[in-house]
């Protein structure tokens, strides 16, 4: 894939994150239409062009060349941001988490939706704020599973010990206050989650590999390679249960090489020494045992 590609890529991907019309870009640019769709397909574009295009759509000329840095403070921009990424992926590797969540099931989702909304009840937040933020967090995890469903990429993912285990003693939702009959679903639908990770881990599905970390991994990330050849690093405070407004951090999105080739070869090293397929269920069935109540 040639720099003008990426290049291209990433003004079509921009161009729609922020609304604008290619008609109107093309305008303020002073070129047609047919013109600004050329850059967009990957034709060369002069720097001076490129800066030009990232003024108009408000953003650094490094995250528009693609070599940049891409930050989200809150779960619901970032999940934005990783629709479109997977949109158009082939592969997706994780590290590490307890769940790979387009596989888990509709329970999740469902329970997940009625704990947020409980933690609306009950946070004090503006109830209209958090209503479509929640909405928009919960559509776009929806969106996840149904672009996962019709693309079905290569999957790698590489879970934790301790991030199963602390998933079983918490539930979804982790620990948001919640009344006693939602917090026993959320810790019984946490649990069959799992048992149906262990379920994939013994059938083991073509394009679908689970593995068990030997040890411990600080901050989990994902990297994915989408169909033009191009890798991206996603590193993610948020986990899929979090609430629209949560601080746990920064999360950040990058294609800069050297970040992606380390990450892959941290990733390469712990799915090496990871324990695979019937093994690592059966290891997870021990710990599911061992924290049954």
């Amino acid at each position: 894939m040639t720099q003008f590609s990426k290049i291209g890529q990433q003004l079509r991907t921009h161009r729609m994150e922020t609304g604008l019309r290619t008609e109107e870009i093309a305008a303020r640019l002073g070129v047609s239409r047919a013109a600004y769709y050329r850059y967009e397909k990957g034709e060369v574009i002069k720097l001076d062009t490129v800066t030009r295009v990232a003024e108009l759509m408000n953003i650094p000329v490094l995250k528009l060349l693609g070599i940049g840095m891409e930050y989200y403070s809150s779960p619901i921009e970032y999940l934005k941001r990783i629709l479109q990424i997977e949109d158009s992926t082939d592969q997706i590797i994780q590290l590490c988490g307890p769940i790979f969540y387009p596989t888990t099931s509709n329970e999740y989702d469902s329970t997940l939706e009625q704990v947020i909304l409980e933690w609306m009840d009950t946070s004090g937040i503006d109830h209209g704020v958090a209503q479509t933020d929640s909405g928009q967090v919960l559509n776009a995890l929806s969106l996840r599973k149904l672009t996962f469903a019709e693309r079905r990429p290569s999957v790698i993912a590489i879970f934790s010990p301790s991030a199963i285990e602390k998933f079983i003693e918490e539930g979804i939702g982790g620990n948001i206050p919640l009344s006693a009959r939602l917090k026993k679903q959320s810790l019984d639908v946490a649990r069959y989650e799992i048992e149906l990770m262990v379920s994939l881990m013994e059938s083991e599905p073509i394009g679908l590999q689970f593995g068990l970390s030997s040890g411990e991994v600080n901050g989990p990330f994902v990297l994915m390679r989408t169909s033009n050849e191009r890798s991206i690093l996603a590193i993610n405070p948020f986990p899929s249960d979090a609430t629209p407004n949560s601080q746990r951090g920064v999360a950040m999105i990058t294609s800069m090489e050297d970040a992606v080739m380390s990450h892959q070869q941290i990733a390469e090293a712990r799915w090496r020494g990871s324990t695979k397929g019937v093994a690592a269920a059966k290891q997870i069935k021990a710990l599911l045992a061992a924290k049954k109540t």
